[in-house]
């Protein structure tokens, strides 16, 4: 009876070590041998990881996506609502905005860069500048001279002569891009909340003047904002103008 046992014990102990030995990870499958070392392989893991975690703020930095919903922001401010439309509306009628817009240059990052690189029918660094190259196209296109100016004499103060920046330099245009884009933003913002100022002025001073100093103006200024958006027929009048904008 004990000779059973053991032996069942020794068959079992053998089964186990054949499934454990069947359940082996091959790290040449995930590291294939090749021309790149282990490490290299690890480090281009590592650098897609990143850029997969910081594609939202790419996203902002590259594309239309801050001057919409910069100018969405101060037309909610300045009809004097504070959640309708609530976040998740105005950042989501952006993003498809941005969507619209950039949908060019999109699909010629993909058709140029991202989709010969991935059938391997060019190198990394290709597929890098070809993906690249239309997200700098419609960034100087949009950007003012000035601000590339203002980042190019930066990086000479900083590191000298011999570090000046081309102007299509991603590390001179993208934030003299975003610069551009925030001014860009707050003008549009400005000529959106004007008529609400106006219209808030007139209920405070025909209020005032009819003594009603106890009832805050907006109580009255709020439902003449909002029909005055409808019938102008504010939110097609404001998107038209925002995806116009982008020349």
């Amino acid at each position: 009876m004990t000779m059973k046992r053991i032996s069942l014990a020794l068959a079992l102990l053998a089964l186990t070590s054949t499934v454990a030995a069947a359940q082996t990870i091959d790290l040449n499958k995930i590291f294939p041998a090749g021309d790149a070392s282990v490490s290299g392989r690890i480090v281009q893991l590592l650098v897609v990881m990143t850029v997969l975690s910081v594609a939202p703020g790419l996203l902002m930095m590259v594309t239309s996506f801050a001057r919409f919903v910069i100018a969405l922001s101060f037309l909610r401010s300045g009809l004097g609502l504070q959640t309708t439309p609530s976040n998740m509306i105005l950042v989501s009628l952006a993003l498809f905005m941005t969507m619209f817009v950039m949908a060019p240059t999109f699909q010629a990052a993909w058709d140029n860069g991202v989709k010969p690189m991935v059938e391997n029918k060019i190198s990394q660094e290709d597929g890098y500048t070809r993906t690249t190259a239309p997200f700098r196209a419609f960034m100087k296109a949009n950007v003012r001279d000035k601000d590339i100016a203002i980042f190019q004499d930066m990086a000479v103060t900083r590191l000298g002569e011999q570090a000046k920046a081309a102007p299509d330099d991603l590390r001179v245009l993208i934030p003299a891009f975003m610069i551009s884009e925030l001014r860009r933003g707050f003008e549009i913002g400005f000529l959106v909340t004007l008529p609400f100022l106006v219209i808030d002025l007139v209920v405070a001073t025909i209020m005032t003047a009819m003594g009603m100093m106890m009832m805050p103006p907006t109580v009255v200024s709020l439902p003449l904002k909002i029909l005055f958006f409808v019938l102008v027929d504010g939110w097609s009048l404001l998107v038209g103008a925002l995806v116009k904008s982008f020349s």
